[in-house]
């Protein structure tokens, strides 16, 4: 299984797949979940941030079509966000200085015995027990 981080829906959305690399790689990635061929999954709290950067760059209208894109997304599996994961989020926020952001994706993942995150965002590299992998 691997964990999806936001930049990773990011990118193809924002950048023209043509002329950014981390674009392709990601859409390629996306288009192997969607698929079947690649098992992933991904904190509810993604929809939260893909929506808002969505928003802030392009207007309210495409944040909700994204949204629903998003929601829809096949066979990417949602995962929840409980008081456990917090608890865990804050522990890494302390120890690693990370976002809160980071921290709960993190701890997403730990929780769920997930070791690969797939992102392009460094701090996830001073986490231990979760291995950052680039699309």
């Amino acid at each position: 299984m691997l964990y999806i981080d936001s930049n990773v829906f990011l990118y193809p959305i924002i950048y023209e797949v043509g002329a950014v690399e981390e674009a392709k790689r990601s859409r390629d990635l996306l288009l192997r979940i969607a698929l079947g061929d690649v098992e992933a999954c991904t904190s509810i709290i993604t929809w939260d941030e893909v929506v808002w950067v969505v928003r802030r760059v392009f207007g309210l209208e495409p944040s909700i079509e994204q949204g629903k894109r998003f929601l829809t997304f096949p066979n990417l599996k949602f995962l929840a966000v409980k008081k456990s994961i917090i608890l865990r989020a804050q522990e890494i926020l302390e120890k690693y200085g990370v976002k809160p952001r980071d921290a709960v994706h993190a701890a997403t993942a730990i929780e769920n015995k997930i070791t690969n995150i797939a992102s392009y965002d460094k701090d996830f590299d001073v986490i231990k027990g979760i291995k950052r992998i680039e699309p």
